[in-house]
């Protein structure tokens, strides 16, 4: 009995044993089949989304090369805007470095050691005119407009005014019925000294607002000219016309004024920078600017300034505040 239980118990293990074997090759089999019947499903979606994925690829693409052209775009125009507001440089109280030669400056003084050169623009008129504008007081000095106004304050009431406004009659003096280029920072009267500035580009546009008008996409780094002229405004219609010097269109395929003074002796043409009460010796204008300024003081009629400020091209409707005079030789370039 004891055997025979013994050869029963054996042989049953064994039977369970095969049928369990049985079993597991059936089930694994059965897994292999789910196995390769998944993989094969998710071989065939992967392809799929590949397929998808070339043509997402390539509109995100498209996508995202509009939003980097936006954005540089918006970073060219948020440079430009603060060069114009706020200047570059060393904020110390030592004079800036690395930068080239500044402006306004003494145009009787030759001398100046800043080395950091560059070409001087062509003749203003084979450029575009972009902007003109106008300061209270002079900025450049010269012998015709060497009279301090003063210290100022954040470039108000400060710069130069023209030795002949200490001798005007008093009908030239006589007060104007309203005020004239009207701001938040007073008027002008007769007798005010101011320096205009017809800016020109070598860009490929059109008279504007501000500096950046003389910018343009295709052109971020135009070379620049400024011709200036000092003027004594009188109460006098038999003086200057401002409107006669403004924007008169096109001229050989250029923008240009209608006239600019050529009767207030030869203009001193130097390498210059932008100018402007928000840059000073520790805060330089980083612009390259050729200047061309006339020595001689002209008398305005001030109501013709009156009307320009009233309604220009170049949205200008006051005049400015000015630099303080850039005397450190290393700010300064030679003239030649």
């Amino acid at each position: 009995m004891a055997a025979e239980s013994e050869y029963n118990s054996e042989h049953g293990y064994k039977a369970d044993q095969a049928a369990k074997s049985k079993d597991s090759k059936a089930e694994q089999t059965k897994k292999s089949k789910e196995s390769k019947t998944d993989h094969a499903k998710k071989s065939k979606e992967n392809k799929e989304d590949q397929a998808e994925k070339p043509k997402e690829s390539k509109a995100g693409l498209a996508d995202k090369l509009k939003e980097i052209e936006t954005e540089n775009a918006k970073l060219k125009k948020l440079v430009v805007e603060m060069l114009l507001k706020d200047g570059h440089g060393e904020t110390s109280n030592e004079i800036c470095t690395g930068f080239g030669p500044q402006a306004p400056r003494d145009i009787d003084s030759a001398a100046g050691e800043n080395k950091r050169a560059f070409s001087l623009a062509p003749d203003y008129t084979q450029m575009n005119l972009c902007n003109i504008h106008l300061h209270k007081n002079a900025e450049h000095k010269a012998k015709e407009f060497s009279i301090f106004a003063g210290k100022g304050h954040e470039g108000l009431d400060s710069g130069y005014k023209a030795n002949i406004s200490a001798s005007l009659s008093k009908a030239e003096l006589t007060p104007t019925d309203k005020p004239v280029c009207k701001s938040e920072e007073g008027d002008l009267q007769p007798g005010d000294t101011i320096e205009v500035h017809w800016v020109h580009s070598s860009a490929e546009v059109r008279p504007g607002k501000t500096l950046a008008a003389c910018l343009s996409e295709k052109d971020s780094n135009p070379e620049l000219r400024v011709e200036a002229q000092v003027f004594v405004l009188v109460n006098d219609k038999s003086a200057l016309n401002f409107n006669e010097m403004s924007y008169g269109g096109m001229t050989n395929g250029y923008h240009q004024a209608r006239a600019i003074p050529s009767n207030t002796g030869k203009p001193v043409v130097f390498a210059g920078s932008t100018t402007g009460e928000k840059y000073s010796d520790s805060t330089c204008s980083p612009l390259q600017v050729t200047w061309s300024v006339r020595p001689q003081v002209a008398k305005l009629d001030i109501n013709s300034l009156a009307k320009w400020c009233e309604s220009n091209e170049f949205g200008e409707s006051h005049a400015h505040g000015v630099r303080k005079l850039v005397t450190a030789p290393k700010l300064l370039s030679e003239i030649k």
